[in-house]
């Protein structure tokens, strides 16, 4: 009887074992449940809001109060970059090491980074200089009536860009939509509406502010070779010229043109690049 007891005693003493009890509710290491955190206060929601604001004045007060682009130099204007100091007498930019190496401008690969021409030009105007690559994917570029600081601001000439595969002239953005496409959506477009044309503009398919590209795929870069490049506007109509023959050609039917679209720009991507015999002159 007495060890029928004592199993008795073990059995009650398994059943309170604290394993076998129901587990208690998270707790932190102090022993306390676990509470979310207060959000900020008011007055500590300013002092962020605050700090976000000093942090990014710089790039607020570009965006609100930017001025014009300097003018240092005037139309007519012939550069042949024998004078290492020109580039930062009459040319600004935001990046990259541009130089005159031997007689010429240098582009070393400045990653859209162009290197502008401290002058307005005139509606009408033609642009003449030598270009020559020596980096397999060609990719020679420039930049026409764009603001004077920033890349894409204007028209984007590209001979051999993308590793030399395509050619072209780019409004508002080099990556823009091709024209070819927006000439099919505008066809859409009249289709769905029943309209007796298809044209761009008409179609609303071509507004002020379209970002679009004409592409070509003409002969490529050819590494060490100097080509001689116009480009010209009269009215609407952009031609491009290379070693005098016709090349490339866009009638924007939304010139750009006036304050924010009157600069002229060297400007190459991972390229190196060397233009030299610049010459503006209006028509």
């Amino acid at each position: 009887m007495g060890q029928a007891r004592r199993k008795e005693k073990n059995l009650e003493a398994k059943q309170q074992r604290p394993e076998e009890a129901e587990a208690p509710a998270p707790a932190s290491e102090e022993g306390h449940p676990w509470t979310k955190p207060a959000g900020l206060s008011g007055r500590g929601l300013l002092v962020l809001a605050a700090a976000v604001l000093l942090i990014q004045f710089p790039l607020l007060h570009y965006a609100l109060f930017r001025s014009e682009a300097a003018t240092t130099t005037s139309i007519p204007y012939t550069q042949d970059f024998t004078d290492p100091g020109v580039v930062e007498r009459d040319f600004f930019s935001t990046g990259g090491h541009w130089r005159v190496v031997d007689g010429q401008l240098l582009s070393p690969g400045v990653r859209n980074n162009p290197l502008w021409l401290q002058a307005k030009l005139p509606r009408d105007v033609a642009i003449e200089f030598d270009a020559r690559s020596e980096s397999s994917e060609g990719d020679v570029k420039v930049e026409i009536f764009g603001d004077g600081t920033d890349h894409a601001s204007g028209y984007v000439l590209i001979h051999g860009g993308w590793n030399n595969s395509v050619s072209v002239i780019a409004r508002l953005d080099e990556h823009g939509a091709p024209l070819a496409s927006l000439q099919r959506r505008a066809e859409q477009v009249a289709e769905q509406q029943g309209a007796k044309s298809a044209g761009l503009v008409e179609t609303g398919v071509f507004r002020e502010g379209t970002r679009m590209r004409v592409e070509a795929r003409p002969f490529p870069v050819q590494i060490g070779r100097t080509y001689r490049w116009r480009i010209e506007r009269r009215g609407s109509l952009l031609r491009w010229l290379i070693d005098g023959k016709p090349f490339m050609e866009f009638d924007d039917p939304f010139p750009l043109e006036g304050k924010g679209h009157d600069r002229f720009g060297f400007s190459s991507w991972e390229a190196q690049l060397f233009f030299d015999n610049l010459k503006i002159e209006p028509l």
